[in-house]
């Protein structure tokens, strides 16, 4: 620059206007002058006028706890952005790095709990942190630091974006012009602070699930809730973690443990529950547990809701805590997001769908700071629907009672939910082998019972169970009595004596789970003799399936939908029957337990007796006599109504419009080979088998399966439509079976003994009629898989129209 351009710059900055004013004020008390002040854990300022929410931040380096919600949500089943969600509780500190403060999340996975400085800095400098936020300070004073923390509830704390990318909803970002900072609700108090914000994310809004649920599915306006809370005191003794006690544990690996005890640290979730008097004795506690209801929970639900979430009061009775557990309805204007509550929220979705129960706890100990329940309001409908579909109850003169008997199940089940969810905030699994004691468990998923009544009629008067069961009673104890380690074992002892078993999800869920007695919505002892009663009761509901099922008012291509749970009533139970087939049970238990007799080791297999009755009742699903709808019944099912549309509540359809039979019997052929060629099935029969040659193996499951499709005499005439019946479900098993060998999850010899069935299969086709065009074609593709599968296109499982939940 020349030397009089020079000159010429610094004349026009000495005219700017304020070029040389001084600083802007540096105190807090003129940063804040004129602002709404709310002292508290963390003291806060509202600016409501600039749209900020100032904070004093006074204890750096001192850990507190953060947690993330949504006070108003998406409403989307599919997505689970749902209202009232909480997020992950994090442990974050505040530090000062220069003239800026940063939010760190420490990590709570790696830690050495040691009184050695060093040791703990070696694990702390080993894996890394997290810098979530950073900011200016705005003024400080005696240890105070003034900051704008508005940037930080601005931006997607709860993970709003990722779960739309996740359910492929499509790229989300938040449009800061169109998001704000809500300062009136901005409150803090002695040992917590809420905060919140008003978020609008922008995208294509081309998901499906978006453009279902949102006024504007480009531009999504949810709100985000930040808690910031005091770390509990010291006070609270945290309970080592068992594997038999029915509850969820927390941990982290403890890098400063002794050489020759696990890194492995796991503690149970528990609320923090003393009694005033100390010891085994009944006594009243110095803070009950309280849970809050939604007031947002209309009548008869909210007192169904407000009965079964109270449940757990007697079973604190009688591990000894007096008045410890209550259930009220939300205090008129309180706030349900503020941490300080436990809260059952009712909450509304597009579509029924899954609730749940959130127990959110410090990291270091497994305190439970919040219970939050969410529990979807669809489902209840769902039960109606089902009581209806079973009862059918609208006949031309309506019967008032039946309808007001679909009713009452359905809260029945309202009531056993409310329980189930708040058993989990509670620190409480899922128990899913408790329903082999008729009303175990709450934390169990349930079946209604159903009953044929003398006079063919279907009786639902005592669906549901009401009260806790006996392995509620058992996890109160264990997760909350005040016990020694001894009385503890000797109360596992004692359960097992009484014939409680535990197997909890991981060992549930999957189509190939081998615990015979890790059964989602079964009942009874004998999944046998339960298998056989629902079928009569299935048979029973289609013969008389009729218009009566719906309601006068509904558009009749409605009457699919109601259809579905029938056609489908044993669909859990087939699921009962698969995990005796290379089925074992186990315990869940430690190496002390073994020792002293309370628990057993190993896997012990389902009696061969037992695999092979159930292995021939699952492969007489696959037959056209129990896939086949009477005439009646597709008589009757229409269309749904110009202005309606199916969903995934109906049977698929490749027949535009019209109820698709064909459809409708894959799926339910596809529901019994999924189970029966599961790959961990299969290779659990090849095992049990080679060890015992009076076990089932992979030559009776084909010899089962085949002799009620391909190998099967023709279909009798008497059913609707049977050979077509019988050779779409024929289908459904050569696609399963092609893509069991295609998985790459068998083992060697077990997919040699599967391939050369398969050939045989082939070579036995083969020899049909040259008219029989199914039995030609299986053949041919067969051989094709097998000499080349890379020439062959496999079919995927067709749809199943979705049960749970129920």
């Amino acid at each position: 620059m020349k030397p009089t351009e020079t000159i010429l710059a610094l004349s026009l900055l000495a005219l700017a206007p304020g070029a040389w004013a001084v600083d802007a004020p540096r105190t807090l008390a003129e940063q804040t002058r004129a602002l709404q002040a709310q002292p508290g854990f963390i003291d806060l300022w509202r600016d409501e006028e600039k749209g900020r929410v100032l904070l004093s931040v006074a204890a750096l380096d001192q850990p507190f706890l953060m947690l993330s919600s949504l006070p108003y949500a998406l409403g989307s089943n599919d997505v689970g952005l749902d209202r009232g969600q909480p997020g992950e509780m994090k442990l974050v500190r505040f530090q000062k790095h220069g003239m800026r403060i940063f939010l760190v999340q420490e990590n709570t996975r790696y830690v050495a709990r040691s009184a050695d400085a060093d040791e703990r800095n070696a694990v702390a400098e080993s894996f890394a942190a997290a810098v979530l936020w950073s900011g200016d300070i705005l003024a400080s004073e005696n240890g105070r630091y003034l900051i704008d923390f508005s940037s930080f509830l601005l931006a997607d704390q709860h993970g709003v974006a990722q779960r739309l990318g996740d359910s492929k909803q499509g790229a989300y970002k938040v449009d800061e012009k169109r998001s704000a900072v809500l300062p009136a609700l901005a409150k803090a108090f002695p040992d917590n602070v809420e905060l919140e914000a008003l978020l609008t994310f922008s995208g294509a809004g081309q998901g499906e699930y978006v453009r279902q649920v949102a006024a504007d599915p480009a531009s999504l306006s949810l709100r985000q809730h930040i808690s910031m809370v005091r770390l509990p005191d010291q006070g609270y003794k945290a309970r080592a973690f068992h594997p038999a006690s029915g509850g969820f544990d927390t941990g982290y690996y403890d890098f400063a443990a002794p050489l020759a005890s696990s890194l492995d640290v796991r503690w149970q979730l528990r609320h923090r529950l003393e009694k005033t008097v100390p010891g085994a004795a009944p006594s009243a506690v110095k803070k009950p547990i309280v849970y809050y209801l939604d007031r947002g929970a209309p009548e008869p639900v909210r007192s169904a809701l407000l009965e079964g979430a109270r449940w757990w009061s007697s079973a604190f009775e009688k591990a000894g805590f007096k008045d410890a557990f209550r259930v009220e309805l939300l205090p008129e204007g309180a706030d349900a997001m503020d941490v300080r509550y436990n809260v059952i929220s009712w909450v509304h979705r597009a579509t029924r769908g899954w609730s749940y129960g959130n127990a959110l706890a410090d990291p270091r100990t497994g305190e439970i700071i919040r219970g939050a329940v969410t529990l979807g309001s669809q489902r209840v409908r769902q039960d109606i629907l089902i009581a209806e579909s079973l009862l059918a109850p609208y006949g031309k003169a309506g019967n008032p009672e039946l309808q007001k008997m679909a009713e009452q199940m359905a809260l029945a089940r309202l009531r056993q939910l409310a329980a189930h969810e708040v058993g989990h905030t509670l620190g409480f699994s899922h128990n899913f082998a408790a329903s082999r004691q008729g009303n175990g468990s709450v934390m169990d998923y349930p079946h209604p019972v159903l009953k044929l009544e003398t006079d063919g009629r279907i009786g639902l008067q005592e669906a549901y169970s009401a009260g806790v069961g006996p392995w509620d009673d058992y996890i109160v104890q264990h997760i909350y009595g005040e016990l020694t380690d001894d009385e503890l074992a000797q109360l596992r002892a004692r359960a097992n004596a009484a014939g409680m078993q535990y197997v909890s999800d991981s060992d549930a869920r999957t189509p190939g789970a081998s615990h015979p007695n890790g059964l989602l919505w079964d009942f009874g002892p004998d999944s046998l003799k339960t298998w056989d009663q629902l079928g009569a009761i299935r048979r029973q509901a289609l013969q008389r399936f009729s218009l009566d099922v719906l309601p006068n008012e509904r558009q009749t291509g409605e009457i699919e939908a109601r259809l579905v749970p029938v056609y489908l009533l044993q669909r859990y139970q087939a699921e009962a029957l698969a995990r005796l087939i290379g089925g074992g049970e186990f315990d869940y238990s430690t190496s002390g337990d073994v020792k002293a007799g309370r628990a057993r080791s190993g896997v012990r297999a389902v009696p061969a007796a037992s695999q092979r009755q159930a292995l021939a009742r699952l492969a007489d699903t696959l037959s056209a006599e129990y896939l086949a709808l009477p005439p009646k019944v597709l008589d009757l099912l229409t269309p749904p109504a110009t202005g309606y549309e199916r969903n995934k509540e109906y049977f698929e359809t490749r027949m535009n419009s019209v109820f698709d039979a064909l459809s409708a019997v894959e799926a339910g052929a596809a529901h019994t080979a999924g189970f029966l060629f599961d790959a961990g099935r299969v290779n659990r029969l090849y095992w049990q088998h080679a060890r015992d040659p009076g076990q089932p193996g992979i030559a009776d499951l084909m010899t089962q399966v085949l002799q009620r499709t391909w190998k099967r005499p023709a279909a009798p005439p008497t059913q609707a439509g049977s050979e077509a019946v019988q050779l779409s479900a024929n289908w459904v098993v050569l696609d399963a079976l092609l893509r069991l060998l295609n998985g790459n999850q068998l083992h060697a010899a077990a997919e040699a003994e599967l391939r050369q069935q398969s050939a045989d299969l082939a070579a036995w086709l083969k020899k049909a009629p040259s008219s029989d065009a199914s039995r030609q074609q299986a053949a041919s593709h067969i051989q094709r898989y097998l000499a080349d599968p890379r020439s062959v296109k496999l079919r995927p499982a067709p749809p199943i129209p979705p049960g749970a939940p129920i």
